[in-house]
């Protein structure tokens, strides 16, 4: 075994590190079960308390309660017709419908388990890709970073929302938040309205925390739903059965697993859309489409594989090129640059220590999911009769403690107020909050690069070009651009011929 695996694994199995991990996946496993709070409202909440951790516990907390989240999401759709997070939200009809069939161990089964094996497949190809893909990034010049920035954001554009235009419009509202402030090339204030406390920017986290956390505040306070009903059924043995499912429908775990990590590495997409598009497929590719809604458990394999392994996917740009791959890594991002591990090729070669250890946390993470998920499942009925009325202040009063404790200021606790109002305005109204949250992040990183391009180059556009990675990329990227109206003249030719 080579000295930085080695420190790897004495790093994650640590102690200190073991216990963090455990609390994370409490954590995590409480957030995901309760409807309404998010795996990305998991992560921002922790935030605040990673800055007393070194970079492995601090990661590790946020690795483990994401990966608790986005499981335990299944319990409240499987038992309420609720799912807990978005990335349940694919298959929660089939789950409930299950439910009422008597079936609901089956359901949360499937759930636990090929969220496991998801997980699993998508950290075998993070520590595959990943130091290839760094090993290529190596050669990558501010030309070829400034194309895969906009290719980056381009693509949460089309990817994460069925309306283009709307995510287009909270992609520049991200991108003009990044502009704020003397983080330029000419460190010159801009968008400061001679407000000292905008010198500095507008903070990454408390803007996270208020668009991810306060939002969902909000949203539940203007809400008339009242509180759902559980279905008081038993619930078995969850893992009884699954071996037999797991022979039923290997290509359906397999296509799963690797779509939802081909979708989680595409920047903005995420979980959530993993887990739509692979239900979607499952239904379409199955061969008995017709079972699909009544029950079927089919679906809840295949998607169930997509939302966990979509959560490793993510982290391959995040770690290679310092691009988030869904909202969840963009906050990670922020962290990873606290504790000093920054993003990009070098973090490959200066510090592989660090890397094997992101890669044993995910192992370690999906096969704890076992145990303490049907543990979870076991208390769900518990957990899920926590009112409301009480959890909300109580997470609100986390968040603005949170959003103080970054710099001790009271006006990162107004950014984080200002963001919740204005993402809930968002939201209600068709805008997604993805490309918005890409545009923050990415925004300074495509300023910089554009600006050294120039420099470089005196000023010719054509440089941008000049180079082969950078010339397809930049093809790429205005392919991209060019795809809607070229299948809008198809589509219209196709109607118009005879």
């Amino acid at each position: 075994m080579s000295p930085a695996w080695a420190e790897a694994f004495r790093l994650v199995f640590d102690p200190y590190n073991i216990v963090v991990m455990f609390a994370a996946s409490l954590f995590g496993l409480f957030v995901g079960a309760v409807p309404g709070l998010t795996a990305t409202m998991a992560t921002a909440l922790l935030v605040p308390v990673t800055f007393f951790m070194a970079p492995i516990p601090a990661i590790a907390a946020i690795v483990t309660a994401t990966a608790m989240a986005i499981f335990s999401g299944d319990i409240p759709g499987c038992l309420l017709r609720m799912p807990g997070t978005p990335a349940s939200a694919a298959y929660t009809d089939e789950a409930y419908a299950m439910t009422k069939k008597g079936l609901a161990e089956t359901a949360l089964g499937a759930g636990l388990v090929f969220s496991a094996v998801g997980g699993l497949f998508g950290t075998a190809v993070l520590m595959v890709s990943a130091p290839a893909l760094a090993e290529f990034a190596l050669k990558f010049s501010s030309f070829e970073y400034f194309w895969l920035v906009l290719m980056g954001l381009t693509c949460a554009v089309f990817i994460s929302t069925d309306r283009p235009l709307k995510g287009l419009v909270t992609l520049f509202l991200g991108l003009l938040i990044a502009g704020v402030g003397l983080n330029n090339p000419a460190a010159f204030p801009r968008f400061t309205f001679g407000n000292t406390d905008l010198l500095g920017g507008i903070g990454l986290i408390p803007l996270m925390i208020g668009m991810f956390a306060v939002s969902e505040i909000i949203r539940y306070a203007v809400s008339d739903d009242g509180e759902a009903l559980i279905v008081d059924r038993p619930i078995g043995n969850v893992f009884k059965g699954m071996w037999a499912l797991a022979v039923k429908y290997p290509k359906q775990i397999l296509r799963g697993s690797a779509l939802g990590t081909l979708i989680g590495a595409l920047p903005g997409a995420g979980a959530d859309i993993a887990a739509w598009m692979s239900y979607a497929m499952s239904k379409k590719l199955s061969k008995e489409p017709e079972k699909f809604g009544t029950g079927h458990v089919e679906g809840i394999v295949e998607s169930g594989s997509a939302n966990n392994s979509a959560l490793a996917g993510a982290w391959i740009p995040a770690l290679v090129f310092g691009i988030p791959g869904d909202s969840i890594t963009a906050i990670v991002i922020g962290v990873l640059y606290m504790k000093n591990m920054n993003p990009g090729p070098t973090l490959f070669t200066t510090n592989p220590q660090n890397i094997y250890s992101v890669y044993l946390l995910f192992i370690v993470a999906n096969l704890l999911m076992l145990p303490l998920g049907w543990l979870c499942i076991k208390v769900a009925k518990r957990i899920l009769k926590v009112p409301r009325d009480i959890l909300m202040p109580v997470i609100l009063m986390f968040c603005i403690v949170g959003a103080f404790a970054i710099n001790n200021s009271a006006f990162d606790v107004l950014v984080m107020l200002v963001a919740g109002v204005v993402a809930w305005i968002l939201e209600e109204n068709g805008f997604p909050i993805a490309p918005l949250i890409l545009g923050v992040v990415l925004g300074g990183m495509l300023e910089e690069n554009f600006v050294s391009s120039m420099i470089k180059s005196n000023g010719d556009p054509l440089a941008f070009l000049a180079r082969p990675i950078a010339a397809t990329l930049g093809a790429l990227t205005i392919a991209v651009w060019f795809w809607p109206l070229v299948r809008r003249r198809l589509a219209r030719r196709a109607t118009s011929a005879p």
